[in-house]
């Protein structure tokens, strides 16, 4: 009987802990993408009126309940995600600590973490911040050497070692994939049922880029310095400058067009009717490459192949899905690093399981 009591109160203490982190989850998740400190202000605020919210209407779960997931001060509508951040990190954190030993409980509580912060700031922004990436690799190799029970061994030098080739692994894998996916799906012609209106118009360091139904940031179809953007227009119009029958070959901060070029810097805007586009893709983002590192770091060289491999397989299911279901516009894009945090919290809590199925296929 008092073991039951003990083991309800640490379930329960998981939980509440699970919760309360889920709540700074939210914070960093907010406020990195968009270069804001998390420690200033102190007190979170409402997103719409920017009032700094009381205690006790900032309680994990409960508050969002209570308020109905609306502001006390204004009555806006506060995102359902602040909610499902909270409780999902408050399950993870119950299911870990039921699951292994409490030194690997706390390691996998800091991983855990991370990787939901990482998901859902890619889900919203398509990037994977750096405190999240290095962060979590320098965070894994602490953890690996201070647990070396992460790495499957007893020593913490070898827990270490162990730590740092897996997170180079993860690392260079994904590179391979990313420089061999340049060379074979680098460029993207999409050829237009019938002449379509573009615009290309300067918005502070970056533009706006409008074809036909489809707007995008300038800066999201460039990632290297030698991409090149390529528009055959039957008109175009750069500021002041008509053309006929042009190609704009355009790079990041730069636009050629007939054998002349001009910087973007000292462009407003450029419009016309385009024929063909020909637009750089990459395979996935660099954060990517680091998400697996950190990764790596933390569960070892085993759960990089096996997160690569859960991660793809879910992907690709869910690029069908999205197929079928309607047709996937050009400029549409599908953040990686979800998949990759799916295959990781997989790994986890099915590793085992998956190698003995492994092993028993390989050795029937």
């Amino acid at each position: 009987m008092e073991h039951r009591v003990y083991e309800f109160l640490f379930r329960t203490f998981a939980f509440v802990v699970g919760a309360a982190v889920g709540s700074f989850l939210n914070v960093c998740i907010y406020r990195w993408p968009v270069d804001l400190s998390i420690n200033k202000p102190r007190r979170s605020f409402c997103p719409a009126c920017k009032k700094p919210i009381p205690w006790h209407h900032n309680l994990p779960l409960i508050s969002w309940v209570l308020l109905r997931g609306r502001c006390a001060n204004c009555g806006a509508k506060i995102s359902f995600r602040y909610f499902a951040v909270e409780l999902l990190t408050a399950l993870l954190f119950l299911a870990i600590w039921q699951s292994f030993p409490w030194q690997m409980a706390i390691a996998y509580w800091v991983f855990a973490s991370l990787l939901i912060v990482g998901t859902f700031i890619d889900f919203e922004h398509f990037i994977i911040p750096d405190r999240v990436t290095i962060g979590g690799i320098i965070a894994g190799i602490v953890c690996s050497v201070t647990v070396p029970a992460l790495m499957e061994t007893d020593s913490r030098v070898a827990a270490g070692v162990r730590a740092l080739l897996a997170a180079a692994l993860g690392y260079v894998i994904l590179l391979i994939v990313l420089e061999a996916g340049k060379i074979a799906f680098g460029r993207k012609l999409i050829q237009f049922d019938a002449p379509a209106p573009f615009t290309w118009t300067k918005r502070g360091d970056d533009a706006d880029f409008v074809v036909g139904a489809e707007g995008s940031l300038w800066s999201d179809h460039f990632a290297r310095e030698k991409d090149r953007l390529l528009l055959k227009c039957d008109e175009a119009k750069i500021d002041n400058h008509k053309y006929g029958n042009v190609t704009l070959d355009f790079r990041y901060d730069r636009v050629t067009v007939d054998g002349s070029t001009l910087m973007l810097d000292d462009v407003v805007q450029i419009s016309g009717v385009a024929r063909e586009l020909v637009i750089p893709r990459e395979a996935m983002g660099r954060g990517d490459l680091k998400f697996l590192a950190a990764i790596g770091a933390f569960l070892g060289w085993r759960a990089v192949l096996f997160s690569l491999f859960a991660g793809s397989l879910l992907g690709s299911v869910i690029g069908l899905i999205t197929l079928v279901a309607g047709k996937r516009v050009w400029s549409a894009k599908l953040p990686f690093g979800p998949y990759l945090a799916f295959g990781a919290l997989t790994w986890i809590f099915f590793g085992e399981i998956f190698l003995r199925w492994y092993g028993a296929l390989l050795n029937p």
